[in-house]
């Protein structure tokens, strides 16, 4: 489904196999020749970002294009696993995109240790929103953070996402019914990803590939990227290339030890160095092949 400058959305095919387009997506595409018929998507314009999940053959997916801010949802029930947290985030940093904390069901008494871990992530620089749809704080205070950007949801299942989503965009359910239809893939409703235009200011794609998602993880040197305060603190580590294990003169282990960097951040970023190695020897560089012909 296309949509133009008017904002009148199309149903259309693509033109090639090859091609492969998802929700974000901006491309060159043409009017159907009749009424009735499918437009045509002849190319894809180049992305600015690209949000992907990790796919069952252990390759990135994309799953989303254009995305500008991922929202991490959070919720005093279920209880939060806030190492699954600090993965969203980091992806989003990952992606070159913003991120924020949205602390959903505010009506329900939270226990002392979520107060305490969200102080942690606004101390680093985090936005903290509280919203609930059922009492106040409402939601004013997240749509006021989504304007301007294309944002998704992302969080552990039962953080009350589908809700959040509902409130800020009230025909949600409606439109992707529609699109859902008018698709070649209309049978399968619950795979079908759609950006909405929210009357407050902003988009918000609805993905169900991504509320949950796995995301793919960098070069073993490069997950410290994702981690702000530890991005911030190697660049007094005595080696440039630090993992931050057990090199001498390492700043970043200093600052947990005299807690500037929180242990169970740092924590977060020991696993997925570990899970990000464990990725790369499951996945080892493909040799070049060998030239044909007799060695001599």
């Amino acid at each position: 489904m296309v949509e133009d400058g008017s904002g009148h959305r199309v149903a259309c095919r693509l033109h090639g196999r090859r091609l492969a387009v998802v929700c974000g997506d901006a491309v060159r595409w043409a009017c159907p020749a009749a009424d009735d018929g499918p437009g045509i998507v002849y190319e894809l314009k180049p992305r600015k970002t690209t949000l992907a999940r990790l796919a069952p053959s252990g390759e990135a997916e994309p799953i989303i294009a254009n995305l500008s801010q991922l929202v991490a949802v959070v919720a005093p029930i279920p209880a939060p696993d806030w190492f699954v947290v600090d993965r969203y985030l980091a992806s989003a940093a990952w992606c070159g995109i913003t991120a924020l904390i949205a602390c959903n069901k505010s009506e329900l008494v939270a226990a002392p240790d979520v107060a305490a871990e969200l102080a942690v992530y606004a101390a680093i620089g985090y936005p903290i929103v509280h919203t609930s749809t059922r009492s106040a704080p409402g939601i004013a205070s997240l749509a006021s953070r989504l304007k301007g950007a294309i944002s998704v949801l992302v969080g552990q299942s039962g953080t009350g996402k589908s809700s959040l989503l509902n409130a800020l965009a009230p025909e949600a359910r409606a439109v992707t019914q529609e699109i859902s239809a008018a698709s070649e893939q209309g049978r399968h409703t619950t795979t079908t990803a759609v950006l909405h235009r929210l009357a407050t200011g902003g988009d918000l794609i609805d993905s169900p590939g991504v509320r949950d998602y796995a995301p793919p993880l960098p070069a073993v040197r490069e997950v410290a990227s994702g981690f702000i305060e530890i991005s911030q603190a190697a660049g007094g580590c005595r080696f440039q290339d630090c993992l931050h294990a057990a090199e001498p003169g390492c700043a970043v282990r200093a600052a947990v030890a005299g807690h500037a960097i929180h242990p169970r951040r740092f924590e977060s970023f020991r696993r997925l160095v570990a899970l990000a190695r464990e990725l790369a020897e499951r996945r080892p560089a493909r040799r070049p092949p060998r030239p044909s012909g007799r060695v001599r």
